[in-house]
């Protein structure tokens, strides 16, 4: 049950701000090494790319037209992006929960995105 709460939570944020969220949960990974956070979000490189991808959307939401471009192609990504991380956090689970946690990640990134 703990998954299922940090992927709704994680998804939800993600709609808002996936890049973000990657960046959140790698530092929380680097710095407490939290069991329920899997490791590859720790990795250098995931942390690079998640803190420059935040830079950029933090400096597109500033210019009118680019924001709104960045945001209708954000609409295919905070959903795909809430979906990986819900399959990540699943861990080792069966098949049917790695179904369930990737749905209610990508869902409630889709829905609070939407929203």
């Amino acid at each position: 049950m703990d998954a299922l709460a940090l992927t709704f939570s994680s998804g939800w944020a993600s709609g808002i701000n996936a890049y973000l969220v990657v960046l959140v949960l790698g530092i929380a990974d680097r710095l407490g090494s939290l069991a329920s956070i899997p490791d590859v979000l720790a990795r250098w490189d995931v942390l690079a790319a998640a803190a420059f991808l935040y830079s950029m959307e933090f400096i597109a939401d500033k210019i009118p037209y680019i924001d709104s471009t960045w945001d209708a192609i954000s609409t295919a990504i905070r959903p795909t992006a809430g979906a990986v991380i819900g399959v990540l956090l699943a861990g080792d689970a069966s098949s049917l929960e790695h179904a369930v946690l990737g749905v209610v990640g990508g869902g409630t990134a889709l829905l609070s995105h939407l929203v």
